[in-house]
């Protein structure tokens, strides 16, 4: 698969800014890996924390899970989906992100049971593991 750009990759995921935060991504031997460069002007960065702008881990989560739902890509047979949160296990921070950071996220699918999807994911920033999750979604018609 071609690296995909936000346009690309909001015809896969129905999120819209400001909650895309994804900003290119691309399929390799199974394992999505994408990125996105925190700015320093997201509205979670505003109030988190005043004079030292933290990535907050549940925003990380979100990170990954967008990231996840790559892997499985979108459906043709004309339907809407949506992808639900079921589960994270196994949440892990190691670093914290801040604005210009580039986080690099990689999940692989562990199995699938239905509808149902379990991914194993990572962040790193310059090769450093910021945060690790085991995130399960299901994949539900509109």
């Amino acid at each position: 698969m071609a690296k995909l750009g936000k346009e690309q990759i909001m015809e896969i995921l129905p999120h819209r800014p400001p909650m895309l935060l994804i900003d290119e991504g691309e399929l390799l031997d199974g394992v999505s890996v994408c990125n996105y460069t925190v700015s320093g002007n997201e509205f979670f960065l505003q109030g988190h924390f005043p004079n030292n702008p933290v990535v907050p881990g549940v925003i990380q989560c979100e990170m990954m899970a967008q990231a996840s739902c790559l892997l499985i890509g979108k459906p043709n047979d004309g339907k809407q989906y949506t992808p639900y949160f079921t589960g994270m296990e196994k949440v892990k921070f190691k670093r914290k992100v801040v604005p210009d950071d580039c986080i690099i996220l990689k999940s692989e699918l562990i199995k699938q049971k239905g509808v149902f999807y379990f991914v194993k994911c990572t962040g790193h920033v310059n090769d450093e593991l910021c945060c690790s999750a085991e995130i399960s979604f299901a994949l539900l018609a509109e």
